[in-house]
């Protein structure tokens, strides 16, 4: 039995999730999603909202469960920190600064900006460690232009540097200014749950959510059941594995045993790979005297070849 988080239709309404935008800023594609006007102001089909919102959670906690990726995306002022403290807070990638072109589509040019981030910030450290200024090479203009490098390539690749490849599934809230990430999102097939609200587009989104986008306490909401799904989904793989969790009652203790499970698989398969090339070692060194035996017949015949050689000498 998937254990998911529960909500409810008066939390929704709690939370705004039901208000959208004016009508003269409306996409006619999410007519079948809105329940009505009021004061100007289109109202959300909380009814249809719920349903979707769960097979949207039973989704991310499908992915979590077999150990998939979750990447985060929301840029806009509103979602930017709620985003990262989800993402955070489940083990789990986000991006919440700009959207780089090409971060799914061109992800080696991506991992090489990544690989570059982690080496100015060696270079920084090395710097760091040095007490005196004069023994190094770089003047404090060189410096400072090496640390706003690094501010910069934080903000953009920060949440996504310990990733290691294209993430199984999108989280996107405001579909209207993560468009370029849904596009490349569709280009590699990679499923999207969006919140959709009613300027949105629908088109491309295999896990539509209804909702406000704007609202600071309905984006707190949707990360939360979010970062939730995944918690769980990760809690349902380690109990699967035979881990026990023991006092592990807490959310952010099961992300805990998951890393520690993580790191002792990884031990494992390094001791699985080092031992056929251990055999390998003693077959050869086994095989090397049985190639190189030769008859005693030669063997005594060729000590004497070199004796009469250096006679001759």
């Amino acid at each position: 039995m998937k254990k998911l988080p529960s909500i409810t239709i008066s939390e929704l309404i709690e939370a705004g999730v039901h208000f959208g935008h004016k009508t003269m800023r409306w996409n006619p594609k999410m007519s079948s999603y809105l329940y009505g006007i009021k004061d100007g102001v289109h109202i959300i089909d909380l009814q249809q909202t719920l349903p979707l919102l769960n097979s949207a959670l039973e989704k991310i906690y499908d992915v979590a469960k077999n150990n998939g990726r979750i990447l985060f995306v929301g840029t806009k002022m509103q979602a930017s920190d709620i985003v990262s403290e989800a993402a955070k807070r489940c083990g789990q990638y986000y991006i919440n600064h700009r959207w780089l072109g090409g971060t799914l589509t061109n992800w080696i040019t991506i991992n090489r900006s990544i690989k570059k981030l982690a080496d100015l910030e060696k270079s920084i450290e090395n710097i760091e460690k040095e007490e005196d200024l004069d023994q190094l090479k770089l003047t404090k203009k060189e410096i400072l232009d090496i640390t706003r490098k690094i501010g910069k390539l934080e903000k953009s690749l920060g949440g996504i540097r310990e990733m290691g490849g294209v993430p199984n599934l999108l989280f996107v809230i405001d579909t209207n200014k993560e468009d370029i990430a849904i596009q490349e999102a569709k280009k590699l097939g990679i499923p999207v749950v969006a919140i959709l609200d009613s300027n949105s587009n629908p088109d491309n989104i295999a896990h539509p959510v209804p909702g406000n986008d704007d609202a600071t306490r309905s984006i707190k909401l949707y990360c939360r059941l979010v970062s939730d799904a995944v918690l769980y989904g990760m809690q349902e793989s380690l109990v699967a594995s035979g881990v026990d969790l023991g006092e592990a009652t807490e959310l952010s203790d099961i992300l805990q045993l998951n890393a520690s499970f993580e790191r002792k698989t990884e031990n494992k398969h390094k001791d699985f790979k080092k031992k056929p090339a251990k055999a390998f070692e003693k077959t050869v060194t086994v095989a090397e005297p049985i190639a190189t035996t030769e008859p005693e017949a030669e063997k005594e015949a060729k000590p004497t070849k070199a004796k009469k050689a250096t006679t001759k000498e």
